[in-house]
């Protein structure tokens, strides 16, 4: 059986950047880390660089789940330009920007970004797409496109109802 969970690790940048009077951190994911020997880590962050106004962390204890009923948003994905992940961040209190979830569902990281929360993206990592391929082949069943017919919406309206139809004369 597929497992329908992935352990992940990201790399976080915060920059402090000046604007006009004030200092404000900038956020940047660099990337998504991949791998079973993440396995089993606690959630939490460690400095890993720090040099002038910069600071790169490692966040651990993260893992990507998937969903059947999330199947198609993995597909678009998977057929999509850039196969990405999406992590999506909220404010906190202890460390200013924290990762929450990390998803391969576009539809899931667009109703986070409507909610005003922070969501980055980056390149899905060569071991996830093979893993995530074989799970939507498992899970979603593309549906066949239905050509709709075409109304007569004159005839179905009021105005068009019990009026006799209008010969044209093509001579």
């Amino acid at each position: 059986m597929l497992s329908r969970k992935f352990p992940v690790a990201l790399l976080m940048e915060r920059r402090q950047i000046q604007q006009g009077y004030w200092i404000l951190p900038h956020w940047q994911l660099l990337g998504v880390i991949a791998g079973n020997s993440l396995a089993g880590k606690d959630l939490g962050r460690v400095a890993v660089h720090s040099e002038n106004n910069c600071e790169q962390f490692l966040w651990t204890g993260f893992g990507l789940r998937l969903f059947k009923d999330s199947a198609e948003s993995y597909w678009y994905n998977l057929v999509g330009k850039t196969p990405s992940l999406f992590v999506v961040c909220r404010a906190d209190t202890e460390y200013e920007l924290a990762p929450f979830i990390v998803t391969a569902d576009y539809d899931e990281a667009a109703s986070h970004m409507e909610a005003d929360d922070t969501v980055f993206s980056a390149p899905m990592p060569p071991e996830i797409y093979p893993w995530l391929e074989q799970y939507v082949v498992a899970n979603y069943q593309p549906r066949e496109k239905k050509k709709r017919k075409r109304k007569s919406w004159l005839e179905e309206s009021k105005y068009g109802k019990g009026r006799p139809k209008i010969q044209q004369n093509r001579g």
